[in-house]
């Protein structure tokens, strides 16, 4: 059923001086009415951005055109280049035609879901992810991560915090091309860093990306505990708050892909209160 926006919420952030406090709702369906007028339409096509200003360029994607203006509108002011649209096929379609460094994509979209998309983008596309979801879908948030989603929001947000989790997820990523590039292995696992490929027994491991990184953490510190909070910093890229279980779901997704040793023992053990320790051959033997 179509919700009505407050005023409040539809009204666009300032492009200068500092940012708005406004809060971005759970559903703008149906509220507010469509910008008129230069600039409104944010899905014009304006072809593949320069190489030095890719990390900056952006995808949005939204069925709420409100959300889709104020979010552009936000976060241009911010620096970054931005293309939005409105369903799963468009959004597709324009990464076909053009590189992005970022998506953030709405789960909950007419026709092709935001988990669809997720479920194309994992065979075809190492883009980060920002989902964003309703507030108490935990099972959507759970399934969007294991699908290859970086990071989620819940709405209602504030503009801040998007802006923040987007740099965030940037800033790991570019983190990832400064990595040595030796191959990391500990007992049957190895890691190819330069690669981005992953192997158990010699056979190759479908990682997702933070899924990725979060075993690069674990064979780097193997065979010592890794509290959650530098788990959370050096994966997700930023500090870990009260409520936020993201990190415990990529570990739990990680752990069923890699599976349990060849002697059947867990290859990567939580210590409650610490945080989680992954064994080395050795130590699991003892």
């Amino acid at each position: 059923m179509a919700q009505n926006l407050t005023t409040a919420a539809v009204s666009r952030p300032p492009l200068s001086s500092a940012p708005s406090q406004n809060i971005f709702p759970m559903s703008g369906k149906g509220g507010g009415h469509p910008p008129s007028g230069p600039g409104a339409d944010r899905t014009k096509h304006t072809g593949l951005p320069p190489a030095e200003d890719l990390r900056q360029f952006l995808l949005i994607v939204d069925d709420d055109r409100d959300i889709r203006e104020m979010l552009s509108d936000y976060l241009e002011a911010e620096g970054y280049s931005v293309d939005s649209v409105a369903t799963g096929e468009d959004a597709l379609q324009r990464m076909a035609s053009r590189r992005y460094r970022l998506i953030i994509l709405d789960i909950m979209l007419p026709g092709m879901s935001g988990l669809d998309v997720l479920r194309k983008l994992q065979s075809s596309s190492e883009v980060p992810v920002l989902m964003l979801t309703a507030r108490g879908e935990a099972a959507d948030r759970v399934l969007g991560l294991r699908l290859g989603a970086d990071d989620y929001l819940p709405k209602p947000f504030v503009p801040q915090e998007l802006a923040a989790r987007v740099e965030a997820i940037l800033r790991r990523a570019e983190r990832i091309q400064e990595v040595p590039v030796s191959v990391l292995e500990v007992g049957d696992v190895s890691l190819d860093p330069k690669l981005r490929l992953a192997k158990r027994q010699g056979e190759p491991i479908e990682l997702t990306t933070a899924e990725f990184d979060l075993l690069r953490v674990f064979l780097v510190h193997a065979g010592r505990v890794v509290s959650r909070e530098q788990l959370q910093r050096e994966v997700l890229g930023r500090e870990s708050t009260p409520f936020d279980r993201s990190i415990d779901t990529h570990v739990c997704n990680l752990r069923k892909k890699l599976g349990s040793t060849t002697d059947g023992i867990e290859r990567i053990k939580s210590v409650r209160g610490s945080g989680y320790l992954y064994g080395r051959p050795s130590l699991r033997n003892t």
